[in-house]
């Protein structure tokens, strides 16, 4: 087994079929098919399932997936540093949508301003995105606000932030002193998309309460949600770091809800058989402008 072999079954496990990977990779559809058989014989299991001509990733073969790319990752990341000992490669970063929006602009900012030799990737994607990415080995390192799921996944704290329920000032809610969980039941919310943190965060506390809720649109930004609010459309829950200035205006109006527990945390995750680079413990040290961490490899 080797480095082709493993581009090869990259290729097939992305194409499922023989015949367009083999000409993806401008080789014969039989010299595609050896490829696969010495894979499955090498690990002694199945790869693919054969089934009415079509080709099906086994659990085998996801697992294998997600340590090629990682493997194959680490060899162009050596081949990249050895090249040039004196850069620090190439760094990939992704955030969730807050954190992207509120604090990613201006990580990077002051990372590049003490190591302008590292050339930064990022992309903003919601927290279930970002964990797939994680584990797929296309990111480094990853900044969200939800819960991570995954195992093979570290996380490192780096600061906490609110969530609000928050309404328009017109809004029938707006001068009660004090909500119950079961009097949002009666008012259609505007929330974010499946595999937001924001969004599991609310349901799972709504849930805990013993309080239903009405789901009246889904929008995969925060700002569109809060133009949403204002202009009465639902109720919504966002993070207090996205909305200081419509609170301090009195654009929107932070609801007194008892009984929920809405704070959550940033944190930072990377996998736990990750190599850390030079440039990636560069970036963990720049987080100390949230709060100081100790980065200590488990």
């Amino acid at each position: 087994m080797n480095f082709r072999h493993l581009n090869i079954f990259l290729v097939v496990s992305e194409e499922l079929n023989m015949t367009r990977a083999a000409r993806k990779l401008y080789m014969s559809q039989p010299s595609v098919s050896q490829v696969i058989a010495e894979l499955e014989d090498y690990y002694e299991t199945r790869l693919f399932e054969r089934l009415n001509h079509r080709l099906y990733l086994t659990a085998a073969g996801i697992r294998l997936q997600a340590y090629a790319r990682h493997l194959i990752n680490l060899e162009a990341q050596a081949k990249k540093e050895l090249a040039d000992v004196g850069r620090a490669g190439l760094l990939r970063v992704g955030a969730s949508q807050t954190v992207g929006a509120y604090l990613l602009p201006d990580v990077i900012k002051n990372f590049r301003e003490f190591n302008p030799q590292v050339e930064i990737f990022s992309r903003v994607e919601n927290t279930w995105d970002i964990e797939q990415f994680l584990l797929e080995d296309r990111l480094d390192l990853g900044l969200v606000e939800g819960r991570i799921h995954s195992s093979d996944l570290l996380e490192r704290t780096i600061v906490a932030d609110d969530l609000s329920i928050v309404c328009a000032p017109e809004h029938s809610l707006a001068l009660k002193v004090q909500v119950l969980p079961t009097d949002l039941s009666f008012y259609p919310f505007i929330v974010r998309e499946v595999g937001s943190g924001t969004r599991e965060i609310f349901a799972n506390q709504m849930l805990a309460a013993g309080a239903t809720w009405k789901e009246s649109g889904v929008y995969n930004s925060s700002e569109a949600i809060k133009r949403a609010v204002m202009n009465d459309l639902g109720l919504a829950v966002l993070p207090m770091i996205a909305i200081k200035r419509e609170i301090e205006a009195g654009t929107l109006i932070a609801l007194n809800v008892q009984g929920l527990s809405l704070q959550r945390q940033f944190n930072l995750v990377y996998h736990r058989q990750k190599f850390i680079s030079k440039a990636m413990q560069a970036f963990l040290n720049s987080l100390t402008i949230f709060q100081a961490i100790t980065f200590i490899p488990k």
